[in-house]
């Protein structure tokens, strides 16, 4: 069976509940702001942009792609300081890691980013914020046009937010880093 990406899990459950579109707790204005900030803090620190620190990309899968590297950190933005896990995400499929370390520029597909805003911001979901960047930094969008910034696919099925509570309270799948800090 086939696996579906994240555009497509979220246009599948805009369809199915339209309601929801209507009043989706993510792509606002604000979010849309405020992941411009973070992008701008992540070019800085080199964690994106053409002058990106590397590391040794390992197997992944969808939704994030086929090969990724992965970093945990810190960031500041706005004066909050919060957990920042910046995922760099690779393909096409069949993608080698030998590929991806010859020629990046050309198999970065998406930079998917979690960051733990200030406590209250969506304490229900460890107050994560989550976003995704096409490689020039500028907004994925969901079918439907909303920008993948904020809480996205909270109250839905499907996407990040209902994914990630799948790794438990700290909502990270791929380290105990968090937990340790």
């Amino acid at each position: 069976m086939q696996r579906l990406t994240l555009a497509a899990i979220l246009g599948l459950s805009l369809v199915a509940r339209p309601a929801v579109a209507q009043d989706m707790p993510f792509g606002t204005e604000q979010d849309t702001a405020y992941a411009q900030l973070l992008w701008e803090v992540m070019q800085a620190e080199r964690l994106v942009g053409p002058q990106m620190i590397r590391a040794r990309p390992y197997e992944g899968t969808d939704p994030h792609g086929m090969m990724l590297e992965t970093f945990y950190t810190r960031a500041t933005i706005d004066g909050h300081s919060g957990d920042l896990i910046v995922k760099r995400n690779f393909g096409p499929a069949g993608v080698t890691e030998d590929q991806v370390l010859r020629d990046p520029a050309s198999h970065l597909g998406a930079v998917t980013v979690m960051f733990r805003r200030a406590a209250g911001y969506d304490p229900e979901d460890g107050d994560w914020s989550w976003v995704k960047y096409l490689p020039d930094g500028s907004l994925d969008k969901a079918p439907n046009g909303t920008p993948l910034a904020g809480r996205v696919a909270k109250g839905m099925d499907t996407g990040c937010i209902a994914c990630h509570r799948g790794a438990g309270e700290d909502m990270v799948f791929t380290s105990d880093y968090l937990m340790a800090n």
